[in-house]
C-alpha cells in the first residue's frame, strides 16, 4: 500500500505539473519559428546612396548593418521600418549614423524597399539630440484614427533618449521630441533612457493603442524595465514609487538568460489572460544562462496584470527566441543577438521581426489561433 500510495503521489505531481506547464503556456505569444526560407528578410545595400540634409551630400546610408526592426499592419501588407547605418563614423557600435528605412510585404517575408530612408535627423528642434549618432531602434503602434505613433532612440554619440513622432502615412514624420519633456516639471530631461514599448491590443483584426484604466500606458528601459502613462499618446510620465523615482518591474535574474539585464522589446499586447511583454535579455558572463553564450541577447516574455500594469503575474524561465542560426551569430555584435522590436498580427498569425546580430533583420512566426 505504501508504494502504491508513493506512485499515486508522483503521478499526481506530474499531472500537477503538466497541467501547471499547460496553464502556463496559455497566456504566451508563440512558440515561434523560422519560415522556411526568406531570412534574412532585410540586409544592407551598399549601393543605397541618400542625399543628408545636414552633411548635404550623398551618403551610403544603408550600407553596413540593417538591423532592429520596428513593423506595422497597413492596407493588407506589413511595413517594417528599419535601422540602417552608414559607413561613416569609428568603425564601433554606436560610431556610425543611423537612419530608418521603410520596407512593404505582402506576405511578411519577401519585402520590397524603399530608395531613401523615411525618419532621420535633420535641420529641426531634435537635431542637438540626434546628431551625429541618428536615429535608433524604433517601435510603432496605430491609434483608433489610423496615427501612427513611433518612439524610437535619439543619439547624439553624447546622450539618448526616447523621441516620439507621429505620420498618418509612414513616410511624413512629425517630431514632439522627447518622450519625458514635460514630466514631473522637467526632472527627466537628462535621464538616460531607451526602449520604449507601448500597450496595444488586436482590434478588427490589427494591433491598435490600447488604453487601460483610462491612460496609455507604455513599458520602457534597457538594464531594468519601468513604466510610463500618457493620455494623448505624446505627453508621457513614468510612473513612480513614494520616493519619486521611476518603479522598476522587471530586472536582472540570475542564471537566466536575462542575468545581465533585461530591455523592452517591441510594443506590448494586451489580451484576455494579461498584458503580454515581450522582451530582450542580455545573457552574463557568469552566473547566466548555460545554453547562451556570454553577452547574448534572446527575447523572453512576461505577464502582466490586464487592470494593473504595473503588477508582474509571470514570467518565461527560459528563451522563447535565441540565436542558433549563423546570420544571428555573425555580424557587429559577434556574441549573437535575436533582438526582437517589431510584433504585428497579419493573416491569423504573429509576425516578430528582430535584429540579427546588430546587423540584419530576420522574422518567425506563430499561430494567432
Amino acid at each position: 500500500m505504501k508504494s502504491r500510495g508513493k506512485l499515486w503521489l508522483v503521478a499526481a505531481l506530474f499531472c500537477t505539473s503538466a497541467l501547471y506547464a499547460q496553464e502556463a503556456k496559455k497566456w504566451e505569444i508563440g512558440p515561434f519559428t523560422r519560415p522556411a526560407s526568406g531570412n534574412p528578410v532585410i540586409a544592407p545595400r551598399p549601393e543605397s546612396t541618400f542625399t543628408d540634409p545636414i552633411l548635404k551630400k550623398p551618403v551610403h546610408w544603408e550600407a553596413l548593418h540593417t538591423f532592429n526592426p520596428a513593423a506595422i499592419v497597413r492596407d493588407g501588407k506589413v511595413y517594417v521600418l528599419y535601422r540602417a547605418e552608414d559607413d561613416s563614423g569609428a568603425m564601433e557600435i554606436g560610431g556610425h549614423t543611423s537612419r530608418l528605412g521603410l520596407a512593404e510585404s505582402k506576405d511578411g517575408i519577401s519585402f520590397t524597399r524603399r530608395a531613401d530612408p523615411v525618419f532621420y535627423a535633420a535641420y529641426d528642434a531634435q537635431q542637438s539630440r540626434e546628431w551625429p549618432g541618428g536615429v535608433e531602434d524604433p517601435r510603432i503602434v496605430e491609434t483608433e484614427d489610423g496615427t501612427y505613433v513611433l518612439t524610437y532612440t535619439q543619439w547624439n554619440r553624447k546622450t539618448f533618449s526616447v523621441g516620439i513622432a507621429t505620420s498618418s502615412d509612414l513616410t511624413h514624420w512629425t517630431k514632439h521630441g522627447t518622450a519625458f519633456a514635460d514630466a514631473a516639471g522637467g526632472e527627466y530631461t537628462e535621464l538616460k533612457y531607451k526602449s520604449a514599448g507601448i500597450v496595444t491590443q488586436i482590434d478588427k483584426g490589427r494591433l491598435i493603442a490600447a488604453k487601460i484604466n483610462g491612460q496609455y500606458w507604455m513599458y520602457w528601459g534597457e538594464g531594468a524595465i519601468h513604466l510610463a502613462t500618457s493620455s494623448d499618446l505624446i505627453h508621457w510620465g513614468p510612473v513612480e514609487d513614494a520616493k519619486g523615482v521611476p518603479i522598476q518591474l522587471l530586472g536582472p535574474r540570475s542564471g537566466h538568460f536575462d542575468s545581465t539585464f533585461p530591455e523592452t522589446g517591441p510594443p506590448p499586447v494586451l489580451t484576455s489572460a494579461g498584458i503580454v511583454v515581450l522582451y530582450n535579455g542580455k545573457n552574463a558572463v557568469k552566473d547566466g544562462d548555460p545554453d547562451l553564450g556570454p553577452n547574448a541577447y534572446a527575447a523572453g516574455e512576461a505577464l502582466f496584470d490586464k487592470s494593473d500594469p504595473a503588477r508582474l503575474v509571470q514570467q518565461t524561465p527560459q528563451p522563447v527566441l535565441q540565436p542558433v542560426m549563423p546570420y544571428e551569430k555573425t555580424g557587429q555584435y559577434a556574441a549573437g543577438t535575436t533582438f526582437a522590436e517589431g510584433l504585428v498580427y497579419f493573416h491569423d498569425q504573429w509576425f516578430l521581426y528582430y535584429g540579427c546580430a546588430d546587423s540584419l533583420v530576420a522574422v518567425v512566426r506563430a499561430s494567432g489561433k
